[in-house]
């Protein structure tokens, strides 16, 4: 390990014991107990993320950069859980699909959330044109109408999309 990565990790330590309280329960009363992960792990990860970053320069407002962090977090937490839910209701829904097994279903929402990382960044209507595209399976006339756009527009979103995941999918 180099002086760098030291001195980095000796900062950001010093910066969870200022702030990993603080930021433990802000989280616990923006939450409301509305999530199944504690506020702590959110927390927890919040001070990983920042771990992971390589600069060492010192944070003018911690506070402030803590508070995006956790916030990005949960909001990630919130559309994963949410393309879970839509996934199960869908499920649910469609009859003549057989159950498939946890592990199958563990896979499958393993694939959605790499989906949605690659699409994350976009706007909601080309996330959500690509998502009734390729998991819906709606055709461009259904997305269309759906999201009240041109099939022009569903044409160039799909494109955004599909370079999207390529140029993410390369690096």
């Amino acid at each position: 390990m180099s002086g760098a990565d030291t001195t980095h990790s000796d900062y950001v330590g010093g910066l969870f014991r200022s702030h990993y309280d603080w930021l433990c329960n802000r989280l616990r009363y923006h939450l409301h107990h509305s999530l199944d992960a504690s506020a702590e792990d959110i927390a927890a990860d919040t001070f990983v993320q920042l771990l992971s970053r390589p600069e060492v320069l010192p944070i003018r407002q911690p506070r402030a950069l803590l508070t995006t962090i956790s916030q990005r977090l949960v909001y990630q937490l919130w559309r994963r859980r949410d393309l879970e839910r839509a996934y199960l209701d869908a499920l649910q829904h469609d009859e003549e699909t057989v159950q498939p097994s946890p592990q199958d279903l563990a896979q499958m929402l393993e694939a959605l959330e790499a989906i949605d990382r690659l699409l994350d960044g976009l706007p909601a209507k080309v996330r959500a044109t690509f998502l009734l595209s390729q998991v819906n399976g709606l055709t461009y006339p259904q997305i269309a109408e759906q999201l009240g756009i041109s099939q022009r527009s569903v044409s160039d979103y799909m494109t955004r999309a599909a370079q999207r995941c390529l140029r993410l999918s390369l690096e």
